[in-house]
């Protein structure tokens, strides 16, 4: 297994923001972020995390952070909001790992244990 660099997360990422400049340090911050999630599913094609700055929640500070992994199957989606804009990129990132997970043991399950088929009939018996 080969490790995850810094220019392959930058190849797979696209990181905006929304009613908000995004400062070095986050960008920095969500790299590292994203770096674990293609650590643990090499299969992932590209990673979208928007980041945006909400002012409708009575005037105060509220960022909601969206995330979008593009692999085989079926897209990932997930959203999380915070006070904090850091704090929400890295709920957002767990999130998004937990998803992973998810789907890494489910397909796991699957190809351990697969199901019957159900046929509406008898089959017939196999004669040599």
């Amino acid at each position: 297994m080969t490790p995850i660099t810094p220019e392959d997360v930058a190849a797979k990422l696209i990181l905006r923001g929304i009613h908000l400049d995004l400062t070095d340090a986050m960008r920095e911050a969500v790299h590292g972020k994203v770096g674990k999630l293609l650590r643990h599913e090499p299969r992932i094609l590209r990673v979208r995390i928007d980041v945006e700055h909400d002012k409708v929640h009575n005037g105060k500070q509220h960022f909601i952070a969206k995330g979008h992994i593009e692999i085989s199957g079926p897209d990932m989606v997930a959203s999380v909001s915070d006070a904090n804009a850091y704090t929400a990129v890295n709920l957002l990132i767990d999130k998004l790992d937990g998803l992973l997970r998810k789907r890494h043991s489910e397909h796991k399950e699957k190809v351990h244990h697969p199901h019957a088929v159900d046929v509406g009939a008898d089959l017939p018996k196999a004669t040599a």
